[in-house]
């Protein structure tokens, strides 16, 4: 051994007796650091393994969370910074007077309410967690000041320093939640106006099936286009990193879980994948945190203390976005006399008027009023029209700050436990998937579904008082599913209300299509192993594809352009694999033409243009290519045929432009890139990506330009009960220091489909040891 491995080999015995935590193994040879950290009441022993996961091990709950925050602070502090400041509106501080605007926004969607019922509605260890958590971060602030030479050098360059936490900011802020469905409801008010109510079918499957009706004094074409700008992402401009095309995307997640009937090894199979805008760092982080009485794996959000997808010693969860409608845009008529007096009921309210300070970076503090009505934050005042616009939204209650509702179930034992802390779920509205090492399965819809009084909440509502919310539906009341029969449970943000659940919580779901893929693969299979779920995670089988293709079987065209592109279809199997030509006419022609030509079949130009923003409803129109006669009337096929050989024509021509004239050259990969995005602009990618918007490997893409915008940056795959077998990926790394080793590391193997080890058992964390980080109290 050399000098510097016994060395390293002695800093570590000392540092692990020192902690008063012996590993089953002390090994030479990984890179030690040490800290004194004030609030340490004793040693705690992160070991990084060489994925960059920290696996965090403390002798009590107290240390463990500050040691959290200090290590989340240690690794991810700019993102972490930027997410404080933009949630808070505080990034006028750092940014100048051009971003006062945004920091109002910000503030009109902060948790104002009480702070003692908020704090309650995520259980009783959630304040002290979020206390310690804080304190650990600050802590590392503390360092860094002592230390100046290991600040990031992002705060240099942009010439500011990190601020102090306080342990509501982790809960007060609620903008990157994922809840609907405002923008929904404007989207709708606009088509509506340009192509009637018939125009809505063609926009998006509502379910179940249902005709929506515009409510009593609301004049669709009156809804401005804008009236959502506040609740845009208060970041998205920050340093003029992120590009805009991102917001609009849906996101979402696909999560099954496998009973040991169908498995090759007899235990439970689990796998999550959640579809998020991707970005650099990542918008999870995943830890592992071990102290007597807890001891969890998996990803959180790096500005929350605990996990909200992974296991414990004996339970397993995942999520998923299920569709509660869980806001309204209410309109307001002014008082004349009085704008700041809306009508209610019988008579007048006023708006109450908050009034703040933002500071300024190289300037006096700027005063900002914001108003609220008795729905929520007013957006926009039209004193000339007399209107006013406000967002009613679950998470301006107790208990919505995202994802934090996953403190309650951290310690669940059974399933018994887990679904009553899911009761108590706030936001975002998820399917809870669970297994456990007894082998029993579960899913649990979870979420704050508003009850509403005679509307069904698809668009803008009068805010005179006849369109209200009773209350909020009790949590046991909301579907979920204990060891099904069928021995699988899948959910990929589809419509899973069972038939006869006595309440509606919503109408919009994403398309069918990844759920179904899920559903055929675990059919098939009595074997299914944490591999075939890796596998399942990176299928980019298209069934929207499956269906379309075969309508070109018999079709021939006299121009050479179309009958080539025919060619090529002819043989597609649907898989959108990054090296495949036939994606790459194919995704093109579905997107950028054959949709827009079919709602321009049905509709005018400006309703045909709106139903498209959201994809169009591609159940619809398969429905109608499959079955023309019925949809377009008297010679509907060949009227379909034309469609199709038009559409095709010129979507070949359009790639041919992009790629060049042999088709047998042309790659999907070569069209679709993905890049992870970064507020300071230096973005990681691009790279080659297969996959579409209906693969279960999704990839939803910018039409323009063919760029990923949502995926999963994030997967899991868990084998319940033999932990150490369990599988993950988070690209590009885990780490926000761009010049460390865990920055983009990971990017490869996700670009590929491969994972790393989810260590778990103190042995296998200890093997794959890459620094070990000892916090010690400080004296």
């Amino acid at each position: 051994m050399t000098r510097r491995g016994r060395k390293a080999g002695t800093i570590l015995v000392v540092s692990v007796l020192l902690s008063g935590l012996t590993p089953p193994a002390v090994m030479a040879g990984p890179r030690t650091e040490t800290y004194q950290v004030p609030g340490l009441s004793r040693p705690v022993r992160m070991v990084v393994d060489h994925s960059g996961v920290p696996h965090i091990y403390a002798r009590n709950i107290d240390d463990l969370f500050l040691a959290q925050g200090f290590n989340a602070a240690r690794d991810r502090l700019f993102q972490m910074d930027i997410w404080r400041r933009s949630g808070l509106g505080l990034l006028s501080e750092i940014l100048g007077p051009s971003f006062v605007k945004q920091d109002r926004a910000a503030r009109l969607l902060l948790y104002r309410g009480d702070m003692d019922r908020e704090w309650a509605a995520y259980g009783p260890e959630a304040k002290q967690a979020a206390i310690r958590f804080t304190e650990g971060i600050n802590a590392r602030l503390d360092w860094i000041e002592r230390h100046p030479e290991s600040l990031p050098p992002e705060f240099s360059e942009f010439g500011f320093k990190p601020a102090r936490w306080q342990p509501e900011d982790v809960v007060r802020v609620r903008k990157h939640g994922l809840s609907m469905n405002a923008a929904s409801e404007v989207l709708r008010s606009r088509l509506v106006c340009a192509g009637g109510i018939e125009a809505d079918k063609f926009s998006h499957a509502l379910q179940p099936a249902h005709t929506p009706a515009v409510p009593d004094g609301i004049d669709p074409c009156s809804i401005p286009a804008d009236v959502l700008e506040p609740v845009a992402p208060a970041e998205q401009s920050a340093f003029g990193g992120l590009p805009s095309y991102t917001s609009g995307m849906a996101e979402g997640s696909n999560s099954w879980v496998v009973s040991p009937g169908r498995t090759a090894s007899g235990r439970p199979v689990l796998a999550n994948d959640p579809h998020r805008a991707l970005t650099a760092p990542p918008l999870r982080y995943i830890s592992h945190l071990s102290a007597p009485g807890l001891d969890v794996i998996g990803a959180g959000e790096p500005f929350l203390p605990g996990v909200s997808l992974g296991h414990n010693e004996k339970v397993a969860f995942g999520l998923t976005v299920f569709g509660i409608d869980q806001e309204d845009l209410y309109v307001y008529r002014l008082d004349p006399d009085d704008p700041g007096r809306y009508r209610y009921r019988d008579g007048w309210e006023s708006f109450r008027t908050v009034t703040e300070e933002v500071p300024v970076k190289d300037g006096p503090p700027q005063r900002i009023a914001m108003q609220f009505s008795r729905h929520g934050p007013v957006l926009r005042v039209d004193a000339a029209s007399h209107v006013a616009y406000a967002l009613r939204t679950a998470w301006t209650e107790p208990g919505t700050a995202p994802y934090f509702g996953s403190m309650r179930f951290l310690r669940a034992r059974n399933f018994g436990d887990f679904s009553a802390a899911a009761r108590l779920w706030g936001g975002p509205s998820e399917n809870l998937l669970y297994a456990d090492t007894g082998g029993n399965i579960g899913w649990v819809a979870a979420g704050l579904a508003p009850k509403r009084s005679g509307y069904d909440g698809l668009f803008p509502v009068p805010g005179d008082g006849r369109h209200e919310w009773t209350g909020f539906h009790d949590g046991a009341t909301l579907p979920h599913s204990y060891n099904p029969k069928n021995g699988f449970i899948t959910s990929a943000n589809d419509y899973n209300v069972p038939a006869g659940h006595p309440f509606q919580v919503g109408y919009e779901w994403e398309p069918p299509y990844r759920k179904q893929r899920i559903d055929d693969v675990l059919s098939a299979s009595r074997r299914h192993s944490v591999d075939d779920s890796v596998r399942l995670q990176n299928d980019q089988v298209s069934l929207p594809a499956r269906r379309l293709v075969p309508l070109l079987a018999g079709l021939r065209s006299p121009d050479p352009d179309i009958e080539r592109a025919l060619n090529l279809l002819r043989g597609y199997d649907g898989v959108a694999h990054v090296d495949s030509a036939h994606t790459a006419l194919y995704e093109p022609w579905f997107t950028n033409h054959l949709v827009p030509a079919f709602l321009r079949v049905f509709l005018n130009e400006e309703a045909a243009t709106l139903a498209a923003l959201p994809g169009g409803n591609t159940g619809l129109m398969l429905d109608a290519l499959e079955h023309p006669d019925r949809w377009f009337g008297s010679g509907g096929a060949a009227a379909r045929d034309r469609l199709l050989l038009t559409t095709l024509g010129a979507a070949y021509a359009e790639v041919r432009a992009k790629l060049g004239e042999d088709p047998g050259k042309w790659r999907w990969g070569a069209l679709q890139h993905t890049s992870f995005l970064s507020s300071t602009g230096r973005h990681v990618g691009p790279v080659e990506r297969g996959g579409s918007g209906y693969t279960v490997d999704v990839s939803k893409y910018d039409p323009s330009s063919y760029d990923q915008g949502v995926g999963a940056s994030f997967k899991m795959a868990l084998d319940v009960g033999r932990w150490d077998d369990s599988k993950a990926i988070s690209a590009p790394g885990q780490s926000g220091d761009t010049t460390g080793p865990h920055h983009r590391d990971l990017l490869e193997r996700w670009r590929t489909g491969s994972t790393f080890p989810l260590h778990y058992s103190r042995a296998a964390v200890e093997r794959d040891a890459e620094n070990v980080i000892m916090l010690l109290p400080r004296p």
